[in-house]
């Protein structure tokens, strides 16, 4: 299960292969998106799979021992909730609950643009914020939320997501340079070896790739609207049975 702003996502996957076992289903994301109403679409998806295995949650929030501990396009009242808890109650299998852009960057890590990778690996993901997940020798550290950082006095999420670009109607040039200067500062405080590149903008990552500058290499993500799932589902599979 993958939540986000505008909709919730879900899948069967292999684990062993990353391949999904079912077409994508998605729903709206109820508003307000509280947790009883997010868990109630949630429920309403697993029963239509008629899955019986353990289930991933990702989610956008920091999730720090299992609490909810920012709620970035969902309801406040998800701060000090336990998501895997409130879901594992309403469906009674196990349950891991991670930040959305964490789980995205397990599934690249592990199938995707950065398999086979080494050294520090940051993966970004452009959508309605940014997110990001860190890793070094292909081993996470989690809700880093390098999307919150400060360029020039602003929360560079504000600046530079693709909601930004599209709210701006700023063309590709206009804002791959609003991500240089976000590359460039990541690239001082961390010296990673790769830029992997996320979200629905990764669609078009041939039209704006050459206009991004950076010492360490970039590449765009292998996976766009499954990569959650398939993280998630990774984070399942650690649970057992």
């Amino acid at each position: 299960m993958d939540v986000g702003g505008s909709s919730i996502k879900a899948g069967l996957v292999d684990v062993e292969t990353g391949h999904p076992l079912t077409p994508l289903a998605s729903v709206a994301t109820p508003q307000p998106a509280t947790p009883a109403r997010v868990m109630d679409a949630i429920v309403a998806i697993d029963r239509s799979f008629a899955s019986s295995g353990p289930v991933g949650l990702a989610l956008p929030s920091v999730v720090q021992q299992g609490i909810a501990r920012t709620a970035a396009n969902i309801d406040k009242s998800w701060l000090g909730a336990n998501p895997a808890e409130l879901l594992a109650a309403r469906i009674g299998r196990p349950v891991a609950c991670l930040n959305d852009a964490d789980a995205a960057g397990l599934a690249e890590m592990r199938w995707g643009a950065g398999r086979g990778s080494h050294g520090v690996a940051i993966m970004l993901t452009f959508g309605t914020g940014i997110g990001s997940a860190l890793f070094t020798d292909g081993r996470l550290l989690p809700n880093t939320e390098l999307g919150h950082l400060e360029v020039d006095g602003r929360d560079v999420e504000t600046w530079a997501s693709a909601r930004v670009r599209t709210a701006e109607a700023l063309d590709w040039p206009a804002w791959a340079a609003r991500v240089n200067v976000y590359l460039a500062r990541m690239h001082a405080l961390f010296w990673p070896d790769l830029f992997i590149l996320g979200g629905a903008v990764s669609e078009n990552f041939k039209a704006f790739a050459p206009l991004l500058v950076s010492p360490a290499e970039i590449r765009a993500a292998a996976f766009t609207g499954q990569a959650g799932i398939m993280g998630a589902a990774l984070a399942a599979s650690a649970l057992g049975t």
